[in-house]
């Protein structure tokens, strides 16, 4: 990323993917490790996700990369869930994945004797030292610790478990108001069940409450003009205190995000790569450049929190649902060659707006005043107005394959 001597990092930083496009983002920004889902068993059921030879594919790059590779079956499962679980698990293993991701402890159990790494899904809830050691006593490698957890609580548990086990923990994204995620407003409300990857995401919608002997008149619980959001959360950022994470001994940090944007993808894992990078420069004395912070800004997010971590629980919850963005997803480049960027259009921009440069590297916030653009037939536009247009895009700096274009919101 850049010429900086840096040390060596002993921690990892985990990014999702929904779909190729997403572990290919994650990988150019530096991510250490991708999770994502086959078809089956994950939950994350309309993520895109990977068929099985996009899995295979998916480790391939991974691997060529330096990266490592892990796939979720955190499903509940039922009975008929094993019934083609075999199948399954030998796409998995002929993959060389590097750990499977798991919740349920008939699945835990059965996928530990077929000798797989399996980690403990955050939504196994391990919440104690004791449960994580029950884990560990049972083989596993990793715990994926619950979300609802200080830092203090963490630290004895890191203290309590074999050397060689290791615990993860989420560091950013999108957060459940119940238990790491174990919520069943989905079945009740759409018949979409969230513990099998379905989730409606119910929590995120507008409520009132109602005294039962008074059915037509609703009560004011901190309501503003547009509703009542009770059972909405913050989003989790906890990049200003990354040092406090590894005091705890925490191994490696997940960021939540399969169903977001490719943008999304790049624009946190960027931010959480340098600030890695920054720790490991500075790790007696970590103060987060403000220039890193304000990039966790610039995507979709509802109001940061740092949840539960430093047991400040009362300020989880949302007043609203609306995101905040700063900038848009504008455009993602393809290749440079001769002072033109090719580029595909996401968001429309025209000539005289100014883009900021996404990249891991240096040219990392530069900015370009759009001057010249031309269509693939060669013929100048000053309006990129069609939906994934590819555009030759004029500009001195020489950008790569795999860095984006913004634009800043008004």
């Amino acid at each position: 990323m850049n010429n900086i001597s840096i040390k060596k990092r002993k921690t990892e930083l985990l990014a999702p993917a929904g779909n190729m496009e997403k572990l290919n983002t994650a990988v150019y920004f530096g991510a250490d490790a991708v999770y994502f889902s086959g078809v089956n068993y994950g939950l994350r059921s309309f993520a895109g996700n990977f068929n099985d030879d996009e899995i295979k594919k998916a480790v391939e790059i991974l691997h060529s990369n330096g990266k490592k590779a892990y796939v979720t079956l955190n499903i509940f499962a039922k009975n008929s869930d094993f019934d083609n679980l075999d199948n399954y698990l030998s796409i998995i293993k002929d993959s060389n994945a590097d750990a499977i991701i798991v919740s349920d402890p008939g699945l835990i159990e059965y996928t530990l004797k077929k000798g797989f790494k399996v980690h403990i899904s955050t939504q196994a809830n391990t919440l104690n030292k004791y449960a994580a050691k029950f884990w560990s006593d049972l083989g596993a490698e990793r715990i994926v610790l619950a979300r609802e957890i200080s830092l203090n609580e963490i630290k004895e548990i890191r203290d309590f478990l074999p050397d060689n086990v290791e615990l993860e923990a989420f560091v950013h994204g999108a957060m459940c108001i119940s238990y790491s995620g174990r919520c069943l407003l989905s079945n009740y409300l759409s018949e979409r069940d969230s513990n099998r990857g379905e989730c409606v995401q119910a929590c995120r919608w507008e409520y009132a409450l109602n005294e039962i002997n008074r059915p037509n008149e609703s009560l004011t619980i901190q309501e503003d003009k547009r509703g009542t959001y009770i059972l909405n959360s913050k989003d989790l950022n906890m990049i200003k205190y990354i040092d406090k994470m590894v005091d705890a001994g925490i191994t490696s940090f997940k960021i939540e995000g399969r169903m977001k944007s490719p943008y999304y993808v790049a624009s946190v894992v960027n931010a959480y790569n340098r600030a890695f990078d920054y720790y490991y420069q500075n790790s007696n004395n970590y103060c987060l450049p403000e220039e890193i912070e304000k990039e966790l800004e610039k995507n979709g997010h509802r109001t940061y929190t740092t949840g539960f971590y430093l047991q400040d629980t009362m300020r989880q919850c949302l007043e609203t649902s609306k995101p905040l963005q700063t900038y848009s997803y504008t455009a993602n480049v393809l290749d440079y060659a001769d002072g033109y960027a090719l580029i595909e259009q996401r968001n429309r921009f025209k000539s005289g707006d100014v883009l900021e440069i996404l990249s891991p590297n240096e040219y990392y916030n530069c900015k370009i005043k759009v001057s010249e653009m031309k269509n693939i037939k060669g013929e100048n536009i000053d309006d990129a107005r069609l939906v994934q247009e590819k555009i030759y895009l004029k500009t001195d700096i020489h950008l790569n394959k795999g860095d984006i274009l913004r634009k800043k919101i008004n």
